[in-house]
């Protein structure tokens, strides 16, 4: 799997994986899964959006943010893989956050911006299960948050 030609193929690249915004780790290994913490849709460092979804974001902005964190997820996981895709057996499960009003239920659309992304990057083996949950706020005031659940090669 050749992520990068993909990327391009999206006129996109991988950024440097973000640094945490708190204490905690990037990534964990345990076995053959890779847990990589909840992304944020940050470019350069700086969130790309805040605000939430139902107020002053809008759905196709919440969409865009879920694609760019879990961009930010793939940097995260590239750095664990030490750029080594063809260990990556597949995505097992994403966890997609969305900041939005108590009247906001298009949360699925929301994650399919991820989803999407993911699986126009990966092909097959970026179908994964998913979570699209609602909340009153995310670290930053960020309108998305996308965690990732990997399976790699022993």
């Amino acid at each position: 799997m050749d992520i990068h030609q993909a990327l391009v193929r999206l006129g996109l690249k991988l950024p440097t994986p973000p640094k945490p915004v708190a204490v905690y780790v990037p990534s964990v290994r345990s076995g053959t899964l890779i847990f990589i913490s909840g992304q944020l849709p940050l470019v350069d460092g700086r969130l790309e959006l805040t605000g939430r979804l139902g107020e002053s974001v809008s759905l196709e902005e919440g969409k865009q943010a879920a694609r760019t964190a879990a961009l930010n997820g793939l940097a995260v996981l590239d750095a664990e893989l030490s750029g080594d895709w063809s260990k990556l057996v597949r995505l097992v499960r994403i966890g997609v956050y969305v900041a939005c009003m108590p009247t906001f239920r298009d949360h699925p659309q929301v994650a399919n911006g991820a989803s999407e992304f993911l699986g126009s990057v990966l092909g097959e083996a970026g179908r994964h299960a998913r979570a699209a949950v609602g909340c009153p706020s995310l670290p930053l005031g960020a309108p998305v948050e996308v965690e990732l659940l990997a399976e790699v090669a022993p």
